[in-house]
């Protein structure tokens, strides 16, 4: 079983936020870890002064894990870096120190109240697109049935109106 993750920071040292969200997700999700380069991209959807730093983590599983184990587990591992919410209380985006998404896990679909896999807008994001494509180039996405770089071109084809 493999869990592919999204770490992103926009304040405070971004850097170290993300450090320590990967430690913590080792203890969370013990597996084979591997960790994508950093990509920093302007904030998506709010208007942010502060860039977001994001890494890819792919983590395979010694043991398998319900999903909703899987995400107790991540925001567990969140909170620990910071408690602090991700949304205004309208519901909007705000400036994070953290944040910590699923974006898959292996090619299970499911869509309940607290978790939606994979994750439901990934295909409009290069910042998880771009980590997730370094790290499981063939992974394929079961709604669409395409790889993370499939994606990424079709998204970028989109963004340049072709």
């Amino acid at each position: 079983m493999t869990v592919h993750l999204n770490i992103g920071s926009n304040i405070c040292h971004r850097r170290s936020a993300i450090e320590r969200a990967v430690a913590a997700l080792s203890e969370a999700l013990p597996g084979e870890m591997a960790v994508s380069d950093s990509i920093e991209t302007e904030a998506w959807g709010f208007e942010s002064a502060h860039p977001f730093l994001n890494v890819g983590v792919s983590i395979s599983l010694r043991a398998a894990l319900a999903p909703e184990e899987v995400l107790r587990r991540v925001q567990r591992a969140e909170r620990s870096v910071s408690a602090a919410p991700h949304r205004n209380a309208d519901g909007t985006y705000r400036d994070r120190e953290i944040d910590i998404d699923i974006i898959a896990i292996d090619g299970l679909e499911m869509d309940t109240p607290g978790l939606t896999l994979p994750h439901p807008l990934m295909h409009l994001r290069e910042f998880v697109l771009r980590p997730l494509a370094e790290l499981a180039p063939a992974w394929c996405h079961p709604r669409f049935g395409l790889t993370p770089k499939q994606l990424l071109e079709r998204l970028k084809s989109s963004q340049s109106g072709q």
